[in-house]
């Protein structure tokens, strides 16, 4: 288990909470050795004093008249043992210190005690006369009353404490925007540049951030524009290569057919290519539910007859999406079952509270992709031709992936233990 924080945040505010603790007891420490310690050592000094003198006097402590008398002089009372119980002796609280300040002041073993109230109380057997307790009252004394002291160290923490946080929060809030800017920049969202503010450090690295920012855009938008342009161009020779079979004479049907699917497949591969770098940014989000859209792209599969689409849906909370985006998705991913694993497809919905996210399943029953390969399969231009015997360009999952990771979701592929791969996709509900 993990005590000290990771945060830089965690990290200053433990340590200026460190410090003030310390800073606390090194203050009660000094308050109490170097004020509340010698004013009860003059204290117990007047005490000892006044104990010398009684017994200084040449009194008959064991006649009644003669302590009667001596309270009526001093306020001092002289009890025994008995007399003492009977007088409050059981209520007053043993003090180690002062009794051992009084042994040393009467050159004897000494035991003090005191009742506190108004006025305070002290009592002390001395090694004079163990048999006598000696009562005597300080005027004047209150309890020590450290509150206001408490009261100051906790209000001068709870400032500093306050003011460590404000001035590490406005340091670390640029540090969030960046790290939520540099997300996004990651999932191929291009954020708007941030504000340069905080320490000279912060601002350095946030304008070297939004610098870095509109470079990686622009060569998005080069892309962009280049494989448009690109696909653009190819599309035209493939249209006058379809013109010139339909010009061909009779008897080469097996060629013409032969030279369209080329075509298609052509086509097909272009609009892979346009799709992986549009990346469906500017659809509307729409607040949507995912069996709706998994029941849309199941209708349109259902018109091929030997296409065989078995689905089990939950009960899912709805979700913002890009429509369009989304269904590309689950389509793609229909598309890769029935081209690689079979006729028979299986999808499953389903919502998890716990996380807070909906979630769907599109399961094949083709011969799986051995373990070492799952990994790179989002990759651009990565097929598992070895395990499946694929075609294509091998964009069909990283254009999937785009999609997921726009959303702020995330897709994984696994074999299943009874056959097949199944693609699962998470998509969080905030």
């Amino acid at each position: 288990m993990r005590v000290l924080p990771k945060s830089a945040f965690g990290q200053t505010v433990l340590l200026i909470g460190v410090l003030l603790l310390i800073n606390q007891v090194v203050s009660y420490w000094s308050v109490t050795y170097y004020f509340i310690r010698p004013s009860y050592e003059q204290i117990n000094s007047l005490i000892a004093k006044q104990v010398k003198l009684v017994f200084m006097e040449d009194h008959n402590l064991y006649d009644p008249r003669n302590r009667e008398s001596l309270y009526r002089a001093t306020g001092i009372r002289i009890y025994d043992q008995r007399q003492a119980e009977r007088h409050g002796l059981d209520n007053a609280v043993y003090y180690q210190f002062l009794s051992s300040q009084m042994s040393r002041q009467l050159d004897g073993e000494a035991d003090v005690r005191v009742t506190t109230g108004d006025p305070y109380v002290f009592w002390i057997k001395g090694p004079q006369n163990p048999d006598f307790w000696i009562v005597i009252p300080m005027i004047g004394i209150r309890d020590t009353d450290i509150s206001p002291l408490t009261i100051y160290l906790m209000v001068i923490g709870i400032l500093s404490v306050a003011g460590g946080w404000i001035f590490v929060r406005r340091l670390n809030r640029p540090l969030k925007a960046l790290q939520y800017a540099a997300i996004e920049v990651g999932r191929g969202n291009f954020p708007r540049p941030l504000k340069e503010e905080g320490s000279s450090e912060i601002r350095a690295v946030t304008s070297a951030f939004n610098q870095m920012s509109k470079g990686i855009k622009q060569l998005e938008d080069d892309r962009a524009l280049l494989t448009a342009g690109i696909s653009h161009d190819l599309r035209t020779p493939l249209t006058r290569i379809r013109l010139a079979t339909e010009m061909m004479p009779e008897g080469t049907d097996w060629i013409q057919q032969g030279i369209n699917t080329d075509i298609e497949d052509m086509n097909d591969i272009i609009d892979q290519f346009i799709d992986y770098v549009r990346q469906d940014q500017e659809i509307k989000v729409e607040t949507t539910n995912i069996n709706q859209l998994i029941n849309e792209v199941v209708a349109a599969r259902d018109r091929e007859d030997d296409h065989q689409i078995e689905i089990d849906l939950a009960d899912v909370p709805d979700v913002k999406v890009r429509r369009v985006a989304f269904k590309r998705v689950l389509d793609n991913l229909l598309e890769n079952a029935f081209r690689y694993g079979g006729n028979k497809v299986e999808i499953r919905s389903g919502y998890d509270k716990k996380l807070n996210y909906v979630y769907f399943s599109v399961r094949d029953h083709g011969p799986g992709i051995p373990e070492e390969q799952i990994e790179n399969l989002f990759q651009p231009f990565t097929q598992g031709d070895k395990a499946r015997g694929s075609m294509g360009s091998g964009l069909g999952l990283a254009i999937i992936k785009r999609i997921i990771d726009m959303h702020r979701g995330r897709i994984t592929l696994e074999n299943h233990p009874q056959g097949g791969i199944i693609a699962r996709v998470c998509i969080p509900i905030k």
